[in-house]
């Protein structure tokens, strides 16, 4: 290990277990150690997603008690653990949800480690961001580049990241009519990207505020979630978390249209009528995580595109009241956690 001394206890947020709310609380921790191929990162921002909300409230199966939420972390390095050679003390890094896989099953070996069965999941499997400190195996974080500011660099590591991945799946031709549904953090980063690739992009999504969001981006029309966009449309991606919106979703789409459903839970889907949502070669496709070569290559992108994030910052120690306005659509865009004294509630 290198670098300065640290303290031996923290701040962080974990979760309470109760179904149902949002349930976390701010708890006291010693300073976790790098372990072998560990890096010790000190946070200074952290992106609250979707997913923490579904960590948090029990509708993802529980892999740990108590776990500390948060994978959108950007800090800076503090500790080496043992064999560590990718970063120094004082490189400025980014944890995503992807922590880390077997690296020799057939899915891990054939490129696809999203799909290792033996993965496990910042913020999920283990501690995240919510708190001062976290550590992340070395082969796993990334790079953060020197031009992007924290708060807009977290979110990119699962919002931007996974939009970028279901953009891909949801196979939309050059100049093809996209459909968003829903539009909060990773749709409105999405959005952009399309955009600035050419694509006609038509917004599904509740909220006056996020429907004018979309508008002011770009987007060729903005409408209700249970509404039918305007033309049909070449490929849609779904970001809500609501199964209800599927079968409306598909029956959008024009022949040989594509829907990426790009959230890790989702409300039950109701029965569907192959003939009115499938037939005519229509295609369903999901997203489960991003591999690092999709990391790697969206903040290229990102950078070269110039994609911003709609930020709306709240200070560490109000993590409770970022995940209750998340949940409440109270804010369009994304939110981020910051350590940073002056960051707004």
């Amino acid at each position: 290990m290198g670098g300065a001394a640290l303290p031996e206890v923290m701040s962080a947020w974990e979760t309470v277990g109760a179904k149902g709310s949002a349930r976390i609380r701010r708890v006291e921790r010693p300073v976790p150690g790098p372990e072998v191929g560990e890096i010790l990162v000190q946070v200074s921002t952290c992106g609250v997603c979707r997913t923490d909300l579904h960590v948090t409230e029990g509708d993802l199966d529980e892999h740990r008690p108590h776990v500390v939420p948060g994978h959108e972390v950007v800090g800076e390095v503090v500790a080496l653990g043992a064999g560590t050679r990718r970063f120094a003390p004082g490189d400025r890094v980014g944890i995503a949800w992807l922590r880390d896989t077997c690296g020799t099953c057939r899915r891990c070996r054939s490129g696809r480690e999203n799909l290792c069965p033996h993965a496990r999941f910042t913020g999920w499997d283990e501690d995240g961001g919510y708190a001062d400190y976290a550590t992340v195996p070395e082969g796993f974080a990334y790079r953060i580049p020197d031009e992007l500011p924290s708060e807009q660099a977290a979110p990119l590591l699962c919002a931007g990241i996974i939009g970028y991945r279901a953009y891909r799946r949801a196979e939309l031709p050059p100049g093809g009519r996209l459909g968003i549904y829903g539009f909060g953090a990773s749709a409105h980063l999405t959005a952009q990207l399309a955009l600035a690739q050419g694509a006609e992009l038509h917004v599904l999504t509740r909220g006056e505020e996020s429907r004018r969001l979309a508008l002011e981006l770009g987007a060729a029309s903005a409408g209700p979630a249970d509404g039918m966009p305007p033309v049909r449309l070449d490929a849609s991606i779904l970001f809500a978390p609501a199964g209800e919106l599927v079968p409306i979703a598909l029956a959008g789409l024009d022949d040989g249209g594509t829907l990426a459903l790009a959230g890790i839970h989702l409300s039950d889907i109701p029965s569907l009528d192959y003939q009115a949502h499938l037939f005519r070669e229509r295609t369903i496709t999901s997203v489960t995580a991003n591999t690092r070569q999709d990391g790697e290559e969206f903040f290229t992108v990102a950078a070269r595109l110039g994609l911003r994030s709609t930020v709306t910052a709240y200070p560490f120690t109000h993590a409770d009241q970022a995940l209750d306005d998340l949940s409440s659509g109270r804010f369009a865009g994304v939110a981020v956690l910051s350590h940073a004294p002056h960051a707004p509630s």
